[in-house]
């Protein structure tokens, strides 16, 4: 089966400023990645809107409105040192949230394997009635209650790898047995939540790796903390925060991952996917600042998702 991109051109109108880290070359330096030898079979599609019902799963209803509320004509509001909207920034956000809700649907619709949604802004430190860290609506978080509700299923896995601790996620999820986050991420750094005590109800699982890490620290926690926990859980269904700001060029922190540690975790989760859940995966992009590396990155991570294929496996040359 295939894998779907979802995207839309609304996501490039979120202007956070001149010298902004997340900025909308971040998303064209991820489409330029996608194009050419090893794309030829991506299918894609334009992100829908989010509903109001959708975001209302996982955000108080006040919260919603008064990001809209606070869209300037011209300009740019700061919501938080941080976090900056301008008059674009209302669509894309509606985009980024709905690509993931169309990509739960689709896969588990049975149209295709699994989706990677190349969207900003990103969505994981999004609390339920807050705004920070670069975020406005919390897609994954959105995704994954749209795919309870929507679907008849129940057990669903958040994957994060960004280099930075998804607070809003956790926070979505920590009080929901039916709901796994796990979480690796630099430790101490920005938000400074995700510390390894930090469990939920067994359902949340924080991997804490100090500056400097690397490979082997990371590899090592995955399969030793990880991929036992997300066997425990059976998924229906494997969704991924994927940030690619632990890349060794990244300007925002230091953990020092490369290429082929993005493609190596894809293939990881792939298995999973594959021995529960008919190899459904959807992903949605998170951080990334280099843009050089966020590219070919974020290419590895979908090479891994294209060859996971039909049956969820990966393909043993990826290995």
């Amino acid at each position: 089966m295939k894998t779907l991109l979802f995207t839309h051109t609304d996501c490039l109108y979120h202007d956070t400023g001149a010298g902004h880290p997340e900025r909308p070359d971040r998303l064209r330096a991820v489409l330029h990645a996608l194009y050419g030898d090893g794309f030829e079979s991506l299918e894609r599609r334009d992100a829908p809107k989010a509903t109001e019902e959708q975001l209302a799963r996982v955000h108080r209803a006040e919260y919603v409105e008064s990001i809209f509320q606070n869209v300037p004509e011209v300009g740019l509001v700061h919501l938080d040192g941080d976090t900056l909207i301008s008059p674009g920034s209302g669509d894309a956000s509606l985009r980024a949230a709905g690509a993931v809700c169309a990509a739960v649907d689709a896969v588990l619709g049975g149209e295709a394997q699994n989706a990677f949604c190349a969207v900003r802004p990103p969505g994981h430190h999004a609390e339920p009635s807050r705004a920070m860290g670069f975020c406005l609506f919390n897609n994954v978080a959105v995704g994954a209650f749209q795919a309870r509700a929507a679907h008849p299923i129940e057990r669903v896995a958040v994957i994060d790898f960004d280099v930075h601790h998804g607070n809003g996620t956790q926070a979505m999820f920590e009080k929901e047995p039916d709901l796994l986050y796990a979480s690796s991420h630099q430790w101490p750094l920005y938000p400074g939540t995700g510390h390894s005590s930090e469990r939920g109800v067994g359902n949340i699982l924080n991997i804490c790796l100090p500056p400097a890490s690397g490979s082997r620290a990371f590899r090592d926690a995955v399969s030793k903390e990880l991929m036992p926990m997300l066997d425990r859980f059976q998924p229906e269904l494997v969704m991924i925060s994927a940030g690619f700001d632990a890349h060794q060029a990244d300007p925002l922190a230091n953990l020092n991952f490369t290429d082929d540690d993005y493609a190596w975790v894809t293939d990881r989760l792939a298995e999973i996917a594959g021995r529960h859940c008919q190899g459904r995966i959807v992903s949605t992009l998170e951080g990334g600042y280099n843009l050089q590396a966020l590219g070919s990155a974020s290419a590895a991570h979908v090479k891994s998702l294209i060859a996971a294929g039909g049956d969820g496996r990966p393909d043993p040359d990826q290995e």
